[in-house]
């Protein structure tokens, strides 16, 4: 079975080393969309031009973890990355990246966020496309149908890649399983996040939440359950891989909290203190808020919960609300939780049985998830 318009060659050269890795992914990715691409046009050149727009925003940046880490787990589950059938894991591993930017282009819409990785927003994007050619109609409300419908066209394509990426017929049916729950789960984490913010729900629990199904679930739980299925790997092997990528999705997803406040805008793409404008129920603004109750403090409670989804604050306000969460504990008590989830997915990591290099690259990719700057 090959991936339409393509054609099965000699296997590509190893991937053992990540930036060779990345860049097979998004070469994967470029045919696909240029496939793709030439039956938008027949449909009409606008729509050709709108899908340019979508693979631009999926070829533009990202570090590519999830096929990253569905690649590792296929290896570590008994993967050979030298035989005919590597090739195919890899486009269905790419096919994760499809289901990134769906999520990313229509988070950007839900949060109401103008830049990504420094640039502009999708529905930013064909806002002033609008604007300049002065069609009728707000030029919002046009950019964001144009956001919907791409990120539902990413959606589609995402399944059509990993559908037809040359997979055989067994472990296409081996990788169902966690196919369609990390998008039931991502879209699931989606909703709870808008519920908790229009509810106003600053508890712990609701921002764990979010976390473990919003991130954890698609970014690195289920893409090694991918990578194990289709390597038709034991329970056991896929029970640990399970709490490993959940335990570390969640400490990714607590170090990105930390960044949406405290990270710099140059590195992360993104203007500090968007969190808290865009009304963020995150794990740092629910323990400062915990922490304040606790000690009785009203006013301290009060600041944060009025910063919570001001999109009035200015810089000055997030530097009083760095200064606020450090002095509650919050800050300290999120880097210990991230240590501790990441110890905690380590020692099952090493306890199964993985086969090297993976279990080692793992770790490795573990360490560099919680501890990164972007």
């Amino acid at each position: 079975m090959t991936r339409a318009g393509h054609q099965p060659g000699p296997p590509a050269a190893p991937a053992s080393d990540d930036g060779e890795l990345t860049g097979r992914i998004e070469a994967a990715l470029a045919e696909y969309l240029d496939v793709r691409r030439r039956g938008a046009a027949a449909i009409d050149p606008a729509f050709a031009e709108a899908v340019d727009a979508l693979a631009a925003f999926v070829l533009g940046g990202g570090k590519r973890i999830r096929p990253t880490f569905a690649w590792w787990g296929w290896l570590g589950a008994g993967g050979d990355e030298q035989s005919p059938e590597a090739d195919a894991v890899l486009r269905a591993a790419a096919a994760l990246e499809l289901v990134q930017a769906c999520a990313l282009v229509h988070d950007d819409l839900i949060d109401a966020s103008a830049t990504r990785r420094g640039r502009p927003t999708v529905h930013i994007t064909f806002a002033q496309r609008h604007a300049r050619a002065g069609w009728s109609g707000r030029p919002a409300r046009f950019g964001a149908a144009a956001a919907v419908l791409l990120g539902d066209l990413a959606l589609a394509w995402a399944d059509d890649l990993f559908r037809s990426s040359g997979l055989s017929a067994m472990a296409l049916e081996r990788a169902t399983e966690p196919w369609q729950a990390m998008r039931t789960e991502v879209l699931g984490g989606q909703f709870l996040d808008v519920l908790h913010q229009a509810t106003g729900d600053l508890s712990a629990r609701a921002a764990l939440q979010i976390d473990r199904y919003k991130t954890a679930a698609y970014t690195v739980e289920r893409p090694l359950h991918l990578g194990a299925a289709i390597a038709g790997a034991p329970v056991d092997l896929i029970a640990a891989y399970r709490r490993f990528g959940a335990e570390i999705g969640v400490a990714f997803q607590l170090r990105d909290d930390l960044l949406g406040v405290f990270g710099d805008p140059a590195v992360t793409g993104k203007p500090a203190g968007d969190d808290l404008r865009e009304g963020k129920r995150t794990l740092l603004v629910a323990l400062a808020v915990e922490r304040a109750e606790r000690r009785g403090d009203t006013a301290a409670r009060e600041a944060v919960v009025r910063a919570v989804g001001d999109a009035r604050l200015d810089e000055a306000g997030v530097e009083r609300m760095r200064t606020l969460f450090s002095e509650l504990g919050a800050v300290q008590a999120v880097e210990q939780r991230i240590a501790a989830l990441t110890g905690s997915a380590l020692d099952c990591l090493s306890a199964a049985r993985v086969a090297e290099p993976a279990a080692s690259r793992l770790a490795e990719l573990a360490v560099t998830a919680t501890r990164r700057r972007r």
